[in-house]
């Protein structure tokens, strides 16, 4: 052991030895075995970092759930973010890139946000300009350009509001109509099962912060749902609540969700409008419920339109009253009637999946799934047994209701001025359906006077009582007579001059129906178009005074004249006997032309309109008189204005350097044949449209048997009947054909019917021998033989293929020694276009209508008017010949309070034109004041009183018309009179301010029971003038109705004014009426198809017993002719 020790000690000492260079024995006694293998330390980072993770998961868990309950973070991000979504209302237009109109979205369209850069470029077109508009934040204009909403306080109810210039309302339309007007008013039986169908948790007291456009438990179980559709097509409920919802059918294109895309939006939309008032969305939360049950979509019903919300739902569907339903839904729903309509309400918050189905054509599943809902309501607490059976036992029927709009509080006749703005708003718009207009989100102001506008309209409206109409003077000779005054419609118009418009103050009338008798009807005004005749004739004289004045009388001796050109001639004559220079001034020569003088003698005929016509004046005591422009003027007569017009309509004939006349004296002028070419292809139309008319829509046999009821049969015009409407006939038909319609007495040979069919075919005769020999028109029997081979065709077709024809039947007219027939058709083309120029020139002056009656009754209305046409020619004159435009919309506000914030108001620079000399206008006003100091309106001269106690000068001019359908026999005798209608008319002015039209109408066959001249509307406007008078003088005392004083000028019997023409059984000019006994709104006036003072060479139809002779003198005063225009 000693040894061991010491060799183990020495050996501790021993140098180490390369183990190489020793024994292995020996080097495997010395080394110590090998040590057992260490065992690895187990390492103690994994279970930290593990609990590190656990801990960050249930971290990340907690603050999920907390979340997801509370909205915190969401709260936070959310409200900072929309913080940033402003915008701001400035002056002018938003600049390019400041403003995002929506593009798509029921609401959008419906308010007319998405339309909004439409109506603005309409609107400039019309001299309107945008004063202020909203300039978005940069930030919203960001998230618009993603496709985020617009984030801002939406309006649940919007529609059209007037008002009038002083702010005072006409019109207010809100959509929905019906409403819950707030949280407190909402049934909270009927929140509580919206709640619990749509979305539980949404007012949860406990959160105050939560987000209402996510419910997670149920955004989860819609995504799995999802998913599982797409691997197996399950089908699981949507995720939505109400907020996104709401998102949904307001601004998702057609209120649908198309894409997972358009579902994001919807709630990063929603989640941004619920935060825009801070953190705490418990105020939101209870604004969407109320929303939604004020705007979620139910369908739509004829005669309403769309339905939106539960209070309109519950109108249209089940025809409740809204305020009744709420009044049982806000009770214990125990009483009688309150189970029926929680029922009803709890049907239309179903409904809205799918309201079309449910509520039109799927009641049965309508009620089968509202009884199911019921009862998982009852199950979960919501209600009660006793609700639920109740409610069950009593069934739905949707659709039963009328959908018909509730009657409105006031009639047509209050509406009347609104209803006109309204018109005249969609026009602007470039949208004529009220029903659209009425739902923009727009504030209008108008020109209108809303005390003014009730005064009248008051006034009007109370006239249908006797007692009213005798208390103010509209009772008597020339006044409503024995007529009912209930059946006669007074309208009335009244604008005021401004700088650089007329602005429209009153327009209303006493029509109880939608029909504007201003604008929307074509009325026979009467004598009013002598007004219109007499600026026609100064504005000649003023471009004769412009194209002669400053040459000397050497040169004026040399200008050539036509003779039938009266005012060329007077003209020359007038300035010739004046020096050059001042004495030649304009108004001097206006003066002059009022004092040119005209017979009023109705002895005379006057070719014109294509035929030959009598007039008549009104007083007798004119036709032995020779009286000057002006007293023809006050006194209203006839005959002067008519031979008037005829000078005015030969000026444009003969002494327009492009003129035609030159052709009629020269038989060989090569275009006397393009005149007569043009005449027979203008009076062939004619013919064929009356022919149309007559065997339009009838059978081959139907067509054959009228054509032959027009004619006496004899074998030879039934031979050339047959040869030409049935050419192909065989000799057998034709004898049948013969011995059909021939007495039995005439019946014809055999030989002789053989000789016929070879003699009268149709290759032997030409059209207008074929016509003759049968005693029919040719263009007639043409036709009826066209219509057999062309079945169906149309009046275009027939005008297309019978080109040739026309032209044939008047061939004789182009032989050149029927000059005289010639000139006669030449001279009715030349009248034409004489009046195509004096259209021009009324169109300029306001003329409501595309033509005139080519003839010189149209200076006593032929042509008809409009009264809204008539104040504008007043307005030209009272502002010296300037025609500014008439405005009755000042400023128009859309989208207020929205991004889309825009003021549109009329330009101040809108253009006016210079349609009439200034000297021309004021002879004109001159003149016509003198129609109320001593003419025919004498009785309104005294009806305006100013503050100082002196009368508001009156100028004006009155018509009557009498518009009748009448037929006459040989010798003149009246066959036949049916009335039409029965107008009176004054256009006037007061003082220079203020001007407009008072109308007086009848319609249909009452108008046979008034002979009431114009002296009922002077004396009308007479008694409105206390009414008035606040508006043209506020400083003025008020005064009584002034009673009428008796006035001579209308003390004389009407006589007939319009004699019956010598041709006018084929064309008289006057409108010929057509079912205007249903509608006030008269037609345009016709021009007759057939003019045959020159026969050609076929015998005419034998219908000349129904012509009244050319003159017919002292006619009855309850059998008057077609047309009468009185003063």
């Amino acid at each position: 052991m000693k040894d061991t020790g010491d060799n183990l000690a020495h050996a501790q000492v021993r140098p180490p030895s390369d183990p190489e260079t020793m024994p292995a024995t020996v080097a495997d006694a010395d080394v110590p075995p090998p040590a057992a293998p260490r065992k690895k330390r187990r390492s103690r980072v994994w279970p930290i970092f593990l609990l590190i993770v656990l801990a960050l998961i249930a971290g990340i868990a907690w603050f999920v759930v907390r979340e997801v309950r509370t909205s915190a973070l969401q709260a936070e991000f959310f409200s900072r973010l929309s913080r940033q979504l402003t915008y701001k209302v400035e002056p002018g237009p938003s600049p390019a890139g400041a403003i995002r109109y929506p593009q798509h979205g029921p609401y959008d369209e419906r308010l007319g946000y998405a339309s909004l850069p439409d109506f603005i470029g309409k609107l400039n077109a019309r001299d309107y300009t945008v004063t202020a508009q909203a300039r978005m934040s940069p930030k919203m204009v960001e998230l618009a350009d993603m496709g985020v909403f617009a984030t801002y306080h939406e309006k649940s109810r919007a529609g059209l509001t007037i008002l009038d210039w002083r702010a005072a309302p006409l019109f207010s339309a809100v959509y929905p109509e019906r409403a819950f007007n707030g949280f407190a008013e909402a049934p909270p039986a009927l929140v509580q099962s919206l709640l619990f169908i749509e979305n539980r948790e949404l007012l949860d007291p406990g959160t105050p912060e939560r987000n209402p456009a996510v419910e997670w438990d149920r955004l989860s179980k819609a995504v799995l749902d999802k998913g599982l559709n797409m691997v197996g097509g399950h089908r699981g409920g949507g995720g939505s609540t109400l907020a996104t919802q709401i998102e949904k059918y307001r601004h998702s294109e057609d209120g649908r969700t198309s894409s997972m895309k358009d579902k994001l939006f919807q709630m990063l939309s929603a989640s941004l409008r619920s935060y825009q008032d801070g953190e705490n969305t418990m105020a939101v939360r209870r604004k969407i419920v109320v929303n939604y049950l004020n705007t979620v979509p139910l369908s739509a019903k004829s005669g309403f339109g769309e339905v939106n919300g539960i209070g309109d739902g519950m109108w249209v569907w089940y025809g409740r009253n809204f305020d009744e339903v709420k009044q049982q839904l806000n009770t214990k729903l125990d009483q009688p009637g309150s189970a029926l309509a929680y029922k009803q309400a709890l049907s239309l918050l179903i409904a809205q999946r799918r309201p079309s189905h449910y509520l039109v054509a799927g009641g049965a599943d309508l009620e089968a799934l509202t009884n199911s809902h019921l009862r998982l309501l009852a199950q979960a607490g919501v209600i009660t047994p006793q609700l639920r059976d109740a409610a069950t036992a009593q069934p739905l029927r949707p659709s039963t209701a009328s959908g018909v709009q509730s009657e409105a509080a006031t009639s047509f006749v209050t509406r009347k001025a609104s209803n006109a703005v309204r018109n005249h708003l969609a026009g602007m718009l470039g949208d004529p359906r009220l029903y659209n207009l009425d739902r923009l989100d727009l504030k209008v102001v108008s020109t209108l006077d809303a005390q003014a506008q009730n005064a009248v309209t008051k006034v009007l409206r109370e006239l249908r009582d006797p007692e009213v109409a005798k208390a103010a003077g509209l009772t008597g000779k020339g006044m409503l007579g024995n007529g009912d005054p209930a059946n006669v419609v007074y309208s009335f118009t009244l604008l005021q001059k401004g700088d650089k418009a007329n602005l429209l103050r009153v327009q209303t009338d006493n029509f109880d129906q939608p029909l504007d008798i201003n604008e929307g009807a074509k009325l026979d005004l009467g004598s009013t178009a002598k007004l219109r005749t007499l600026v026609s004739y100064l504005d000649i004289v003023d471009q004769l005074q412009k194209r002669y004045g400053a040459m000397s009388s050497a040169e004026l001796s040399k200008v050539a004249v036509d003779p039938k050109d009266m005012l060329t001639q007077w003209g020359i004559a007038y300035l010739a006997s004046k020096p050059v220079g001042e004495a030649r001034n304009l108004p001097d020569m206006l003066a002059a032309a009022m004092e040119r003088k005209y017979s009023g003698n109705p002895g005379e005929g006057f070719f014109t309109g294509g035929g030959l016509h009598h007039f008549g004046n009104f007083s007798r005591l004119d036709d032995s008189r020779i009286m000057t422009v002006q007293h023809a003027l006050q006194q209203s007569t006839n005959l002067v204005f008519v031979r008037l017009m005829r000078d005015v309509a030969r000026y444009y004939m003969f002494s327009r350097p492009d003129s035609s006349a030159s052709l009629l004296a020269d038989a060989d002028d090569p275009r006397r044949a393009q005149y007569l070419s043009r005449f027979a292809d203008k009076e062939g139309r004619e013919f064929l449209h009356r022919f149309y008319q007559k065997y339009r829509g009838k059978s081959v046999d139907e067509q054959e048997k009228v054509l032959l009821a027009s004619i006496r049969p004899t074998p030879v015009r039934l031979a050339n009947i047959y040869r030409t409407i049935n050419p192909k006939g065989t000799r057998a038909e034709f004898a049948d054909f013969l011995n059909v319609n021939l007495p039995s007495q005439n019946e014809v040979p055999p030989e002789r019917v053989a000789k016929m069919y070879d003699q009268y075919a149709m290759e032997n005769w030409s059209l207008a021998d074929r016509g003759y020999l049968a005693n029919v028109h040719p263009l007639e029997l043409w036709m009826v033989a066209f219509l057999r081979q062309n079945e169906g065709a149309t009046l275009s077709q027939m005008v297309a293929a019978s080109e040739k024809q026309r032209q044939e039947v008047y061939k004789w007219l182009f032989n050149t020694h029927r000059k005289h027939a010639q000139d006669r058709r030449i001279a009715d083309l030349l009248e034409v276009e004489g009046f195509l120029e004096i259209h021009r020139q009324w169109k300029k002056m306001g003329y409501p209508f595309d033509s005139l009656v080519p003839s010189f009754a149209t200076t006593l209305g032929a042509s008809a008017d409009r009264p809204a046409s008539l104040a504008e020619l007043m307005g030209i004159i009272i502002n010296d010949g300037v025609r500014k435009p008439s405005v009755r919309i000042d400023s128009m506000h859309f989208a207020a309070d929205t991004p889309y914030d825009t003021m549109v108001k009329r330009a101040a620079d809108a253009k006016a034109e210079q349609v009439l000399s200034p000297d021309v206008a004021r002879a004109v006003a001159k003149a016509i004041r003198a129609v109320v100091s001593d003419g025919t309106a004498k009785r309104a001269k005294t009806a305006f009183i100013g503050a100082d106690g002196e009368p508001i000068p009156v100028g004006g001019k009155t018509g009557t018309g009498d518009q009748r359908f009448d037929v006459y026999g040989a010798g003149g005798r009246l066959i036949e009179s049916r009335y039409v209608n029965r107008s009176a008319t004054f256009v006037f002015n007061i003082g220079e301010r203020f001007y407009g039209s008072m109308t007086a109408y009848v319609r249909g066959p009452e108008s046979k029971n008034y002979d009431f001249t114009s002296a009922l509307p002077v004396q009308l406007l007479v008694s409105l003038a206390p009414s008035l008078m606040p508006l043209i003088d506020p400083d003025a005392p008020v005064r009584a109705v002034v009673k009428p004083p008796v006035v001579a000028a209308v003390a004389p019997a009407a006589k007939p004014v319009a004699k019956a023409p010598a041709k006018q059984a084929e064309k008289p000019p006057v409108k010929q009426p057509a079912k205007q006994a249903e509608k006030p709104s008269l037609k345009q006036p016709a021009k007759q198809a057939a003019k045959q003072a020159e026969k050609p060479p076929v015998k005419q139809p034998a219908k000349q017993a129904e012509k009244p002779p050319a003159k017919q003198a002292d006619k009855p005063a309850d059998k008057l002719p077609v047309k009468q225009s009185f003063n």
